[in-house]
C-alpha cells in the first residue's frame, strides 16, 4: 500500500457543536472544499485536531465519515500520537479498520524517549501495520528529535514512507534530502516556511490555515512547484500574516476563528482549550478580515494546475 505524498494534506480541525458532540454537518462543508480545492489527502486527529482530548469512539465517527464523504478520491490518514507503544499499535489496527490509507505517528507522547527508545516505537508500531506511515518530528513542541541518524534505522521499514518536517530548521530539508535521496517523502509541517521548505525540495505541505483558506494554499503550492516564483511570492506574502496564526500555542482557537470566518468552520473548541474573547479575539479578527478583504485573484491557470 502506498500514499502519493505530493501536495497539501490539511490537518482538519475538530468541529464541534455548542454541547461538546461533534458537528459532522459543518465537517462535511468543510472537506467538500478542501476536496474542491485540489488537496492530495486529509489527516484527521493531529494536534490541530484537538487528537489530545478526543475518545477513541470520536476518532472512529471521524475517519469513518471523512473515508463515506471523499468516496477515494484522496487518502484519508489518522494520526497517532500515544504513550504507550501497545497504545499506539491499537490505533494502527483500528485505523485499518475504520477504512484510513495512512497514518501519521508522533514518538511517544509524555515520555521523552532517547534514540534506542524512539528508533524502536516507531519501528514497532509500522511492523504492526501495513499502512503507510508519516513520521512526525516536531521537537519544538514535543521536545524530541528525530534525527537522520534515527532516520537511517528506520528506512528499513518499507512502510515508512515520509516525515512531516516541522523542527522550523529549513536546511533540514536539504540535510535529508542529501543523505537519503528520494527515499523519504518530505512535507512541510509549519506553515510559515512552508515556501521556502518546498523550493528546496519538500513535496508536500501538512497545512494548517488550509482549514481556512483551501484554495489559495494548494494555488501556492502549484506555483511554486510550477517554478512561477514571483506569482507564488505574492500569494505568500498576502498569507504570511494569517500563516503566522500557526505557530502560536494557541493556533486551534485561531485557526477556528478563521475556518468561522470564511464559513468553513465554527469556534467551539473542547476544554481546557476556551473560545477567544476580548482584546486577544478582535486582534485575531483583524488579522482574519484584513487577510479576507485582501485575498488574490486565483487565476483560471492556477485552478487548472495539477
Amino acid at each position: 500500500m502506498s500514499i502519493n505524498w505530493s501536495g497539501i494534506f490539511p490537518a482538519l480541525t475538530t468541529k464541534f457543536q455548542p454541547d461538546d458532540t461533534l458537528d459532522l454537518r459543518m465537517s462535511e462543508v468543510n472537506l467538500q472544499a478542501q476536496v474542491a480545492a485540489g488537496v492530495s489527502g486529509v489527516i484527521i486527529g493531529g494536534s490541530l485536531g484537538e487528537a489530545s482530548v478526543l475518545t477513541t469512539a470520536e476518532k472512529e465517527a471521524l475517519v469513518k465519515f471523512s473515508v463515506e464523504k471523499v468516496e477515494g478520491q484522496i487518502p484519508v490518514l489518522l494520526n497517532i500520537a500515544e504513550g504507550a507503544t501497545r497504545d499506539a499499535i491499537r490505533q494502527a489496527h483500528l485505523a485499518r479498520y475504520w477504512g484510513a490509507r495512512g497514518i501519521m505517528l508522533l514518538p511517544p507522547m509524555r515520555y521523552k524517549s532517547d534514540h534506542r527508545e524512539t528508533v524502536a516505537f516507531f519501528k514497532t508500531v509500522a511492523a504492526e501495520t501495513d499502512l503507510p506511515v508519516m513520521i512526525y518530528n516536531n521537537p519544538v513542541d514535543y521536545k524530541i528529535e528525530v534525527t537522520p541518524e534515527m532516520f537511517e534505522e528506520l528506512s528499513v521499514m518499507a512502510n515508512i514512507q515520509a516525515i512531516k518536517e516541522s523542527s522550523r530548521d529549513v536546511s533540514n530539508v536539504t540535510r535529508l534530502i542529501n543523505r537519503f535521496g528520494d527515499r523519504f517523502a518530505i512535507l512541510c509541517g509549519v506553515d510559515t516556511i512552508a515556501m521556502e521548505e518546498l523550493l528546496m525540495g519538500a513535496v508536500g505541505w501538512v497545512g494548517g490555515l488550509v482549514g481556512a483558506f483551501p484554495a489559495e494554499t494548494v494555488a501556492l503550492y502549484r506555483l511554486v512547484k510550477a517554478g512561477r516564483i514571483e506569482e507564488a511570492l505574492a500569494i505568500h506574502r498576502w498569507f504570511m500574516p494569517l500563516l503566522e496564526l500557526d505557530i502560536h500555542p494557541k493556533l486551534v482557537q485561531y485557526i477556528k476563528l478563521a475556518e468561522a470566518e470564511t464559513g468553513l468552520g465554527t469556534e467551539y473548541v473542547r476544554a481546557p482549550r476556551l473560545t477567544l474573547i476580548g482584546e486577544e479575539r478582535d486582534r485575531i479578527l483583524q488579522i482574519i478580515r484584513h487577510g479576507m478583504a485582501t485575498r488574490p485573484v486565483l487565476g483560471e491557470a492556477v485552478g487548472a494546475m495539477a
